[in-house]
């Protein structure tokens, strides 16, 4: 279960007078600040808005695009109730992120089950969804974007090769742009390519663990437990974008230094020690690198955490400037 659009279609909810216009969520909202898109509606999308965009360059795309702040706290509200919603079903629910899970069930019509996801979760909430169905993980996840918008869709092992062996690799939930480009340069092009590639070549090229896997991925191979967990945070993170380019080292150090204290207050928040910890660094004009480091142990304590990011900071070259930067820290297994 995916919802559509959801940060966009909470707002909407709240402010419904916005219905049907394109809206861009991000930052304060100040499409002259700097800050990246969060979510965009349907209508803004059709102007190639999209997340993770700069603020700037939506309004350019979208001149009549409505800008609204983003608002954590209500977003996380609405997952919460929505979550509930689904629990309410004869489904065991794991819990994705905000806006998606999986649902396990045993049934003999999938799509009347899938039907009445949609309806309770649009009777209950408001909101609309999209229903992938799959017989494992990986097939569900990637049949709710053949699904969305307020669709359902099921790929399983019957009709896989006839829907996914065309598309590129990053098709597959799993692989991104650059890992694509890297089987792109070994020929691989295509998910039946990568379904058919050598194992022992993957491995020597990608690695023992990561190659064959990508294979496993192409084969349409996946985990079939679902697991009734509650949601519990993989890492906190906190970054902030400038308004001014920082170009001292000194100050930079400075703001890895704040945000890295932020971090720390979140860790001990969750009474869970932080086992790495990664600092993101975005240069003028756009241009971001991520750097991270393992920890001997893992702790809460503040100062072991800002010590990390300071350490991890030094691995970059700040020759250029910054106009954002970010510390996450990852908690163990």
């Amino acid at each position: 279960m995916d919802l559509d659009q959801f940060i966009a279609a909470v707002e909407i909810a709240r402010h419904p007078e916005l219905r049907g216009l394109p809206v861009v969520v991000g930052g304060s909202g100040d499409p002259g600040e700097r800050a990246v898109v969060a979510t965009a509606s349907y209508e803004a999308r059709e102007f190639g808005v999209r997340s993770g965009m700069p603020l700037r360059t939506a309004a350019k795309r979208c001149p009549g695009a409505v800008f609204l702040p983003a608002d954590h706290s209500a977003y996380e509200e609405v997952s919460e109730r929505v979550m509930a919603v689904l629990r309410t079903l004869p489904v065991v629910v794991e819990i994705l992120g905000w806006d998606e899970a999986f649902l396990g069930a045993r049934t003999a019509d999938p799509e009347a089950l899938a039907h009445r996801v949609r309806a309770v979760v649009a009777e209950e909430t408001g909101l609309s969804c999209s229903v992938g169905i799959g017989d494992n993980k990986l097939r569900a996840k990637l049949a709710t974007g053949f699904a969305k918008p307020a669709g359902i869709y099921r790929l399983t092992r019957d009709n896989w090769v006839e829907v996914m062996a065309g598309r590129p690799p990053d098709a597959l939930w799993g692989i991104g742009p650059k890992t694509a480009r890297k089987l792109s340069e070994a020929g691989l092009t295509t998910v039946a390519r990568l379904a058919t590639a050598d194992p022992g070549d993957l491995a020597a090229r990608f690695g023992p663990n990561l190659g064959p896997w990508y294979r496993v991925l192409a084969r349409g191979g996946g985990s079939t437990t679902v697991e009734a967990t509650p949601y519990v945070p993989r890492s906190r993170s906190r970054e902030t974008t400038f308004q001014r380019n920082l170009t001292e080292p000194g100050e930079i150090r400075e703001q890895v230094a704040v945000l890295a204290r932020r971090v720390a207050r979140d860790v001990a928040d969750e009474e869970r020690p932080a086992a790495r910890v990664a600092v993101k660094v975005r240069f003028a004009p756009f241009d971001t690198r991520t750097r991270s480091m393992t920890l001997a142990t893992p702790t809460s304590d503040a100062a072991e955490l800002e010590r990390a990011a300071l350490t991890v900071l030094g691995r970059f070259e700040l020759t250029r400037p910054v106009r954002l930067l970010g510390v996450r820290a990852e908690f163990g297994s």
